[in-house]
């Protein structure tokens, strides 16, 4: 057998489509990992227990010069990713092979027909839940319009191949063609996919969005923008609405829709209780738990054990959620939720932007990065900027996105909050991280018209509507100040958070309009 893009008849063997109880038992029979009491199959990615964003690179070549935003991508030359693709070929040689032909993206219109080729059966099994599963009768003749190769024992040459370790993904655009190598992480390989799509839907007037997505029984549709630990998964997964998915989806003139078909969710201190749908899901056979300890005696999973990461992950299908959807299409979004995980405790659980605004909070993507998401990053939470609320995964200059966004928000007449799920009564050490019950509670009053109707104060420091009171919630909580025990500290903080959207947002003062301009933050 070969494909166009990849040929792989050199291989010892292919195994092609296996069903999920097969995949198991590869893996099982090839000690990549261990069976944990619930049948849920768990491994261990080693040193690279996050995404290695370092070792990422995009091709640039007469295609990708112009288009890619290469300010926050690190480009690889054509010659050098040919020396590695040949490379790659050589290291196939007489390997068992693990392919599985799928699709990204629910809706026909726009659905990438993509082809993933693993070295591991679990790095197979675990796509086949994260992408979407062919029928039986569109597997005849599948021709991939895009290819994924994962060697998680290849090891780059840096004088050889033009990256800087021994861990390389390299991304051609033009042939699309993404080659993974050196590290075992999963997530590499869902997140190639979904940069390729961030390239090329724009072009097809479909906004590739980092977020989860739900709808409440009226079929109000719920966009939630954020990044790993914000919330968005935690979130979305709720059984009062039905989940779309938890990661990301397109935005095109028929509505919104699904390029997964399964989830990823951080399992770190995860509770049955907090989390019912989510630890469901993660209890059952075929799941994969990357990281997770086991019980040595009765290998129950262990959600609360960090020694091997914070980053533990759950990847599962869909339809192991209860209230999933089942066709992966929802229509036009009557909300919009930017999610931010603020370390310095400043911003309020809730506030309301105005269509400028949600640009400049869009644009300016500020969330605190958790442990574990990426390998380097310290145990306490960083401030961070990430613009679209995925720079990593972002070819494309930001403002392609918010454009977009914007002229969407309008055209659909979208509500949009941006929601701290980050710390209150303080900065990181100091004070406490927002219950989870209280912004759940908030997002209820937003979706359902509540907050609509409430008192609004107008933000000192940020300038967007803030409620001053809502049923069943402290009203204090609402007002950050007044959590804090030192409301002059507080102050300080936020002008210090000032200062850094600010300073950050320099980078788009070219791109933007005065009216977004004055929607930022000002000083006090």
């Amino acid at each position: 057998m070969t494909t166009e893009i990849f040929p792989i008849s050199a291989t010892a063997s292919i195994k092609h489509n296996n069903s999920v109880a097969e995949l198991v038992e590869l893996a099982i029979r090839g000690r990549e990992g261990r069976l944990a009491q619930t049948g849920a199959f768990v491994s261990e990615t080693r040193e690279h227990t996050g995404r290695s964003a370092l070792d990422k690179f995009i091709v640039r070549d007469e295609a990708t010069s112009q288009t890619v935003w290469w300010d926050n991508n690190k480009e690889l030359s054509s010659h050098y990713f040919q020396a590695i693709y040949e490379d790659f070929l050589e290291y196939a040689r007489e390997k068992d092979l693990f392919v599985q032909d799928l699709f990204a993206g629910a809706d026909q219109t726009y659905q990438l027909k993509t082809r993933v080729i693993c070295e591991k059966a679990w790095h197979a099994l675990f796509i086949r839940h994260l992408l979407r599963r062919p029928k039986i009768s569109e597997l005849s003749g599948f021709s991939p319009e895009f290819t994924v190769v994962n060697f998680p024992g290849f090891r780059a040459n840096p004088a050889r191949h033009g990256c800087r370790s021994e861990t390389v993904i390299a991304c051609n655009f033009t042939k699309r063609l993404v080659l993974i190598g050196g590290t075992l992480y999963a997530g590499e390989t869902k997140k190639s996919v979904f940069s390729f799509l961030n390239f090329i839907m724009p072009e097809r007037h479909v906004m590739p969005m980092h977020c989860s997505a739900n709808a409440g029984r009226s079929g109000d549709v719920a966009i939630f923008f954020g990044l790993s630990g914000t919330g968005k998964t935690t979130l979305s997964a709720t059984s009062e609405r039905t989940l779309l998915g938890d990661d990301e989806h397109g935005w095109s003139p028929n509505g919104v829709f699904n390029f997964e078909g399964g989830c990823y969710a951080k399992t770190i201190r995860l509770s049955e209780q907090a989390e019912p749908e989510i630890w469901d899901a993660s209890n059952r056979f075929g799941t994969v738990l990357e990281n997770v300890i086991l019980d040595k005696d009765t290998r129950k999973p262990d959600f609360n054990d960090n020694k091997l990461t914070e980053n533990t992950r759950s990847a599962y299908p869909l339809h192991y959620i209860s209230n999933a959807s089942t066709t992966g299409l929802m229509g036009h979004p009557k909300n919009i939720v930017m999610l931010c995980a603020d370390a310095f405790g400043v911003l309020p659980p809730i506030s309301k932007l105005s269509s400028n605004q949600s640009m400049y909070h869009f644009l300016s993507g500020y969330t605190a990065k958790v442990a574990g998401t990426e390998k380097g990053i310290s145990n306490e939470p960083t401030a961070t900027f990430s613009t679209c609320f995925g720079a990593p995964f972002m070819p494309r200059h930001p403002t392609v996105y918010g454009n977009m966004l914007r002229r969407l928000i309008a055209e659909n007449n979208v509500d949009c909050w941006l929601v701290n799920t980050g710390w209150t009564g303080g900065k990181y050490g100091d004070g406490h991280r927002m219950p989870i019950n209280v912004t759940r509670s908030l997002l209820a009053a937003a979706f359902s018209g509540e907050l609509d109707e409430s008192s609004m104060r107008t933000d000192s420091f940020f300038g967007f509507k803030v409620p001053v009171e809502v049923p069943g919630i402290d009203a204090r909580i609402l007002n950050p100040r007044e959590t804090w025990q030192a409301p002059l500290a507080y102050d300080n903080q936020a002008r210090a958070l000032i200062s850094m959207f600010n300073k950050n947002f320099e980078q788009f003062v070219d791109f933007v309009d005065r009216e977004v301009l004055a929607a930022g933050p000002g000083l006090k």
